[in-house]
């Protein structure tokens, strides 16, 4: 079945006329044919509301009773039995009475989508949950009835339902919004001029949100790559330089002459991983670009002029905001740099801004990138096999008298720049192809000695060796990076794998995470700050080694999570392309932090429900199974107290007898209660020590008739390690229960046996036995099972007798009998297993 179509309006603020507008959509709809219903519509008695409802069909309303009030809401069974093709359901953020199947509107709403109906509905902009500390700051009023921002946006269709706040506030002067006793209230508290037009901005400016939603899913269904200049965006390329911070500001006050305008900072990464930039730079930028209202975005891609144009064009940018080119004059003979190239490729639909700065033209020095991977000791080799090699390598081939022939040298100087490349890179390669060149050609090119060559073949020998050389160069070089990536990625896979496995096996350790970060990267310490809001101090939520920073800015690494939580590290400034890494351990270590303290309110939040339930159910005891033995024993005593009345002392002791048997009934009901609520508490600390069974048993019969147990205890059974007066409490307790639901005539067996290093004392009945599925039920506190009356007890005994089980080291269950009937089995620690016997 085809999910429904959700059609919502919005309004800018009460009034403006949402409900007109979506009964006006209805009427277009009827006239159309298609089958349209009203669910729900507030019309709030404005006479061109109720008057637009005619023509409509409607759908009668349920009542629901609360508190002594009737209320009307929308029967959603009817409506989802008329299955019409298009409901109209006021009000979505309406939150439903108490008693009704859901607890808000917009959930019912929910429903009727699944179930293929097409709604139409409507909601203010002050209701949208996002907006609720914002709107309570402009008109002070907290809106109590939201809806979730998600539940609009997933709408198909949003209209705005909009109007000027004169054009408003006119309409409710005239009676149309709210009845005139209370229109002159409401023009000067809600409906002031000011707060309307801020809750007008709030409107245009969540749908224009909307709308661009909607624009970039367009574009990039159709792949339209050429750039719409609906609103402008600008994109900041930031180097991690000290000229990031100027900048970003630059293209704030330029997002700023715009109505709606976009600061997007851009980070390009190289594709291997390794950049110059500082990490700390970089996070201060990301900071500040965040606090002026920006976005910041990294981006791999080894060509910086096409990333930057690739992630414009992506997002659908309007202006690209450059910084200029710190290098020296003599460094652009390397290239035109990076503005220049985004400036001539940008094309006519992107501007190009080249903002000067004070570090323009002061040189930023040579990547150190390749080097940072290689090494200082393989760098040092490399230009000294580049170097030193050729020197020494002519040095002995001049020293001998024999001559191995030009093509021999060359091959041994190519030896020589392939071992160059291999150990330094690229750069040592080239300066061992070049003084190579000039090696051979000095000392073993006729004539000698002289720059010049005679024989035309020889210069295309060294032509070709220089070109080979520096090709080998290149290639040895490139698979030398290559090699570098792999590796990088393949334990990068290896952590991340790590952490999907973690996810999936939904580890909570957040001190073995952070310590699984500490190693990882070689750190001195790891830590996982957070604070409650931008001004508040940083509080450390888990933390593993020594000298844990308290702020952010103390450490050699941070990495934000949002705006309040941060992972920190100490230790050494880690290189960028470990950042990718360290985001995603930042990301689960706020995910297992979030998890356990969402575990640690359910466990807080279970305990009071079970609290709530115990003292519930402790309420119904108290009022009714505690106050029948006391009406037993009022009636009695009154009875005996009466003068009007002359009893035979037969009646007298039949009296005194109820009066005892309800002074004991109450007795066994308030142990009872006061023994759960010592179980509840944790105040129950057993005294252990070695008992004989055949003591206990006995004794714990004492209030049962002797016909209705049969009793074998073995003289030769083991002593037990238990507390002698629970164990006789939760043995007392089980047979009771057992003689409660047996057959009359049929006694109880209580019988006990060794099995391995436990005593078992078995209790067995004949009566109806228990289901599978409620045997563990039946030890849950207040609980009796099938029909058992009231009078019997208040549900507690095998739940005390479970909680005193489980004090001694014991445990109790249930067991069908075979034949028909219950088997309470209770095993006790044997002493001898304790090294007591």
């Amino acid at each position: 079945m085809a999910r429904g179509k959700l059609r919502i309006y919005l309004g800018a603020a009460p009034g403006v006329g949402k409900t007109y507008a979506m009964l006006s959509e209805a009427h277009r709809r009827v006239e159309r044919g298609t089958d349209c219903v009203v669910a729900l519509v507030e019309h709030h008695d404005r006479p061109r509301t109720q008057v637009m409802l005619h023509g409509l069909e409607r759908i009668e309303r349920r009542t629901v009773a609360h508190r002594g009030a009737e209320f009307t809401e929308m029967d959603l069974d009817a409506v989802l039995a008329r299955r019409p093709k298009v409901a109209l359901v006021d009000e979505l953020a309406h939150t439903n009475v108490p008693g009704s199947r859901n607890g808000k509107r917009w959930q019912d709403v929910e429903e009727l989508l699944a179930a293929g109906i097409d709604v139409v509905s409507t909601v203010n902009i002050q209701h949208l949950e996002s907006l609720g500390d914002v709107v309570e700051s402009i008109t002070g009023i907290r809106q109590q009835e939201t809806v979730p921002d998600e539940v609009v946006r997933r709408a198909d269709q949003i209209e705005l339902v909009d109007m000027s706040p004169q054009a408003l506030r006119r309409r409710m002067a005239h009676g149309n919004v709210y009845q005139p006793d209370k229109v002159d209230a409401a023009l000067s508290n809600y409906f002031r001029p000011g707060n309307l037009t801020a809750l007008r901005e709030l409107a245009l400016l969540w749908v224009a949100d909307r709308v661009d939603e909607y624009l970039n899913a367009y574009r990039s269904e159709h792949e339209v790559s050429a750039i719409w200049g609906s609103r402008e965006r600008i994109v900041v390329g930031v180097t991690g330089g000290p000229e990031g911070a100027t900048l970003i500001r630059r293209a704030v006050r330029l997002a700023e002459k715009g109505a709606g305008g976009e600061v997007l900072a851009v980070y390009v990464l190289r594709g291997d991983g390794l950049t110059s930039a500082s990490p700390k730079e970089l996070a201060v930028q990301r900071k500040l670009v965040e606090d002026l209202g920006g976005t910041f975005h990294q981006v791999v891609g080894d060509d910086i002029p096409a990333a930057l144009l690739a992630f414009a064009r992506g997002v659908n940018a309007t202006q690209i905001l450059l910084g200029v080119s710190r290098r020296k004059t003599w460094q652009y003979v390397l290239g035109p740099g990076v503005g220049a190239t985004v400036a001539r490729e940008s094309g006519p639909d992107l501007d190009v801004h080249l903002i000067t700065h004070a570090e323009a033209g002061k040189g930023r020095g040579l990547p150190v990138a390749r080097g940072a991977r290689l090494g200082r000791t393989r760098i040092v080799l490399g230009w000294l096999a580049g170097i030193g090699g050729p020197l020494l390598l002519t040095f002995l081939l001049t020293g001998i008298d024999v001559s191995l022939g030009l093509a021999n040298d060359m091959l041994l100087y190519l030896t020589l720049t392939v071992a160059a490349a291999l150990l330094g890179g690229l750069l040592p390669a080239l300066a061992s192809a070049v003084v190579g060149s000039f090696l051979l050609n000095w000392y073993f090119t006729p004539p000698v000695s002289r720059l010049t060559i005679a024989d035309p073949t020889n210069i295309l020998a060294l032509a070709v060796f220089v070109v080979v050389a520096v090709s080998v160069a290149s290639v040895v070089d490139l698979a030398a990076r290559r090699t570098h990536q792999a590796a990088r990625l393949r334990a990068e896979a290896e952590i991340l794998s790590f952490l999907a496995g973690s996810v999936l096996r939904g580890e909570t350790g957040l001190e073995a995470l952070l310590e699984r970060v500490r190693e990882t990267f070689g750190m001195q310490s790891a830590a996982i700050l957070e604070r409650e809001d931008e001004n508040a101090l940083w509080v450390p939520a888990g933390s593993v080694g020594p000298d844990v920073p308290v702020e952010p800015e103390d450490a050699d690494v941070d990495v934000p999570v949002g705006d309040r939580m941060a992972l920190v590290l100490t230790g050494r400034v880690l290189p960028a392309e470990d950042r990718r890494v360290l985001a995603a351990f930042a990301a689960q270590a706020a995910v297992v932090l979030d998890r356990r303290r969402l575990r640690e309110e359910a466990d807080r939040a279970k305990v009071l429900a079970e609290g709530n339930r115990i003292r519930t159910a402790l309420l119904a005891a108290v009022s009714h199974d505690l106050r029948t033995p006391i009406a037993g024993i009022k009636a009695a005593v009154t009875s005996l107290r009466s003068a009007d009345v002359v009893w035979s002392p037969e009646d007298q002791e039949e009296l005194l007898a109820g009066i005892e048997n309800g002074a004991d009934r109450l007795d066994q009901l308030i142990g009872n209660l006061l023994d759960m609520s010592r179980l509840q508490t944790g105040t129950v600390t057993p005294l252990i020590r070695d008992i004989d069974l055949d003591e206990v048993v006995p004794m714990a019969l004492a209030g049962v008739p002797e016909a209705e147990v049969e009793l074998d205890v073995p003289e030769s059974l083991p002593m037990v390690l238990v507390d002698k007066g629970l164990l006789e409490r939760v043995v007392a307790n089980i047979v009771e229960n057992a003689v409660k639901y047996g057959p009359p005539g049929v006694p109880v067996l209580v019988g006990a046996s060794v099995l391995g290093d436990r005593v078992e004392v078995r209790v067995v009945d004949r009566g109806p036995g228990v289901p599978e599925e409620d045997k563990e039920r039946i030890f849950a506190p207040f609980q009796r099972h099938g029909d058992a009356p009231r009078g019997n007890g208040v549900g507690l005994g095998l739940a005390v007798a479970r909680g005193f089980t489980e004090a001694m080291d014991g445990t109790l269950r249930a067991e069908d009998t075979p034949g028909g009937g219950l088997t309470m089995v209770l095993s006790l620690p044997k002493a001898a297993a304790h090294g007591t016997a």
